[in-house]
């Protein structure tokens, strides 16, 4: 992998049901795709309880990987989109990938082309 095709993953962990209009402005920023799966947790703005039962907030993690280069933009879009400037709506992080196999956008692949 040379420097110029350093990865990066974006994870995302939002709101319910905000996982795809997120993805759709990270695509329009330059993002090629992603995955969204589900979770749940709580954190400092979330201590809602029913009958004194904690509520655990259902949540949505959206995972891209992306090009070095590329991550700036996306994140940008995935902070506006998920408004996670606002106490309680969410977090993003990025975090260095070292090797990538399985991206390819020819017809026919090998591993010499991969990344």
């Amino acid at each position: 992998m040379s420097k110029k095709d350093e990865f990066q993953i974006i994870f995302a962990i939002v709101e319910a049901e905000k996982g795809s209009e997120i993805l759709k402005k990270s695509q329009e920023a330059g993002a090629e795709g992603g995955t969204v799966f589900f979770g749940r947790g709580t954190g400092i703005h979330e201590h809602e309880k029913i009958l004194g039962i904690p509520i655990e907030p259902a949540k949505e993690i959206i995972m891209i990987l992306i090009k070095k280069s590329q991550v700036d933009p996306v994140l940008e879009a995935i902070m506006e989109a998920g408004k996670l400037d606002e106490p309680g709506k969410g977090l993003a992080f990025v975090l260095d990938v070292s090797r990538v196999v399985g991206i390819c956008h020819h017809k026919h692949c090998s591993i010499e082309d991969e990344f």
